[in-house]
C-alpha cells in the first residue's frame, strides 16, 4: 500500500455535528476498504482561493493515509457525488 495525503473542504453551512459526521464517513471508505487512517488534520473554516459553488469559504480537513488503490477510487468516486464535499485531492506521498 502507498501512503496519500488525502485533503477534502467541506461546505461552511454545516453544523459541528455534520462536519464530525462527514469526517467519520470519509474515515469510513478508507476502513471499509482494508486501508488505514494514520493522521486526520482538521485545520477547520477558511476563506477559498476562489469561490466554488458559490461558496466563499469551506471547512478543511487533511489525512494522512496507508491506502490501497480501490481506497482511493472509492473516496474519489463518492466525493465527486457528495453533496457536502465541495472539493477534494489526493496526492502520494514521498514521490
Amino acid at each position: 500500500m502507498k501512503k496519500y495525503e488525502v485533503m477534502f473542504i467541506l461546505r461552511a453551512n454545516l453544523d459541528q455535528d455534520a462536519i464530525k459526521a462527514e469526517i467519520e464517513n470519509t474515515k469510513a471508505i478508507f476502513t471499509n476498504n482494508g486501508s488505514k487512517v494514520l493522521e486526520a488534520k482538521e485545520w477547520g473554516f477558511r476563506e477559498l482561493a476562489y469561490e466554488i459553488d458559490h461558496n466563499k469559504k469551506g471547512y478543511y480537513v487533511v489525512f494522512d493515509v496507508e491506502a490501497t488503490k480501490e481506497a482511493v477510487n472509492e473516496f474519489n468516486r463518492l466525493a465527486g457525488f457528495s453533496e457536502t464535499i465541495i472539493r477534494s485531492i489526493v496526492v502520494v506521498k514521498g514521490e
